[in-house]
């Protein structure tokens, strides 16, 4: 098992004020389930809060936006109910989230719509901007999964009194979903449990820290995936401790159920400015 040093890159601003999706065309008979392309074009949307779905039907045959899962049943989110060919159908999206949804006349035409927080991509390109001009202590470490996923966390530098941020970055992965815990002296600053993120990308911000001691950041692989069962080695636990604070070693361990690794990494990084 191998571990090494990475920097989170700055994520492109776009704008997801608006989007449009589309179904295949032919999409009225199985089959675009099997392309790359998926039955709704793009398979996979992004729109900020307070944006607008357009669920425009270019096919020939008629179609529903139901929100929801062909197995589960509607959501309640939103439903079109039959939009005809050449009609279209808009939704405005109100809560951050991930939300499948499906045909109704056809079911294996499924897709997903991401609800974000409004500028959110470019809250993250400024905050890496800044952290990169500002903070030049700043340490980033990766672990890696027992299915060969590497883990990435980058921090600002611990304060007194200020909040502290981590990006956590599963490499290669989509729809991860963890827990995380954070800890200053055995004192938990933060806890956030069923963190879910889409491009495998996300943010933490912990409460105010006490002192300018390091921290101990925990995350727990909770699996792939939107809904049940998920996938991947569920439970493995990625610990990142600041063990010596004056030579900046960040100490990475890996939990499975039946097998304990522990990876250590030194290098010169100061998650904790020298004095």
């Amino acid at each position: 098992m191998v571990a090494g040093l990475v920097a989170l890159t700055p994520a492109a601003f776009a704008d997801h004020s608006e989007v449009t999706i589309t179904p295949a065309p032919g999409s009225g008979a199985p089959g675009c389930e099997e392309t790359a392309e998926g039955c709704y074009i793009p398979k996979e949307a992004t729109v900020d809060v307070g944006g607008k779905v357009i669920f425009s039907n270019t096919d020939t045959a008629a179609h529903t936006f139901t929100a929801g899962t062909a197995a589960d049943g509607p959501s309640g989110v939103f439903d079109s109910s039959l939009v005809i060919a050449g009609s279209s159908y808009e939704w405005t999206a109100t809560t951050v989230g991930d939300f499948p949804y499906y045909c109704m006349v056809h079911p294996w035409m499924k897709g997903l719509i991401v609800v974000q927080e409004a500028g959110a991509e470019e809250h993250d390109d400024e905050h890496d901007d800044g952290m990169t001009e500002e903070h030049m202590d700043d340490a980033s470490a990766t672990g890696m999964l027992s299915d060969g996923t590497e883990v990435s966390v980058w921090t600002s530098t611990p304060t007194s009194g200020e909040k502290m941020e981590i990006s956590v970055e599963f490499h290669g992965a989509e729809h991860v979903n963890h827990d995380i815990m954070v800890t200053q002296n055995s004192e938990e600053v933060l806890n956030d449990i069923g963190a879910h993120h889409h491009d495998g990308k996300g943010m933490h911000t912990t409460a105010p820290l006490s002192s300018s001691d390091p921290v101990e950041i925990t995350i727990t692989f909770q699996g792939y995936g939107i809904d049940d069962p998920k996938t991947g080695p569920i439970g493995e636990v990625v610990v990142f401790s600041n063990v010596v604070p004056e030579f900046g070693t960040i100490a990475m361990m890996i939990l499975a159920v039946a097998i304990i690794s522990i990876v250590a990494v030194t290098a010169k990084l100061r998650v904790i400015p020298r004095f």
